[in-house]
């Protein structure tokens, strides 16, 4: 199982001003923007933990699943959530040949916590080979986008991360409030099995 990003988000759409007003950092003076590049490192690094620990992705963007079995005859659980479009399904042989799903075959069933990809039968992979699911996974490709508790929860770790930022070890733990915030985004599993 290997999922890779294959876009990225824009810089352009990390909520810089709100952790700047956040932290109450100075504004009007001439270095204004000074800290910008530090506070977009500190922001992306707070979003990739939050969608880690939480399974959900904040900023849109596309992603390349390969699996080498089906979960079950007539779907597939997806790693990540909200899924808004499945694009491409194809059946790689053991010499990487593709053999392309046609749409109609699938559909995407969403769901905040558990999205899958449905079939009546989905198609045996072939022997020592893998599917490759190509899909689009975000709440949306501005930050406005993503629930409230969860931008909060991104603001409050990316200040946590820029008040320890000369600390040896990175500081305590995860702030309290920032777990509270995410409790009820993160998936519940009772079994080993994610997907």
């Amino acid at each position: 199982m290997n999922l890779t990003e294959q876009t990225t988000p824009s810089v352009a759409a990390y909520p810089v001003r709100a952790l700047a007003d956040h932290l109450r950092l100075g504004t009007g003076f001439a270095d204004d923007g000074a800290q910008d590049a530090l506070l977009e490192a500190y922001l992306g690094a707070a979003m990739a933990c939050v969608e880690a620990r939480t399974g959900k992705v904040i900023l849109e963007r596309e992603y390349l699943w390969e699996i080498s079995r089906w979960h079950s005859g007539d779907r597939q659980g997806l790693p990540v959530a909200p899924v808004s479009a499945v694009s491409r399904v194809a059946l790689v042989d053991a010499e990487g040949a593709e053999t392309v799903l046609a749409p109609a075959r699938y559909r995407l069933r969403p769901d905040n916590f558990r999205p899958e990809l449905v079939a009546n039968v989905l198609p045996a992979i072939p022997h020592n080979g893998t599917v490759r699911i190509t899909f689009t996974a975000g709440f949306g490709p501005v930050w406005e986008d993503a629930p409230a508790d969860i931008r909060q929860a991104v603001l409050m770790l990316a200040a946590h991360y820029f008040e320890y930022r000369s600390l040896e070890g990175g500081g305590p733990e995860l702030p309290f409030g920032v777990t509270a915030l995410l409790g009820r985004f993160q998936t519940l599993r009772l079994s080993g099995d994610r997907l």
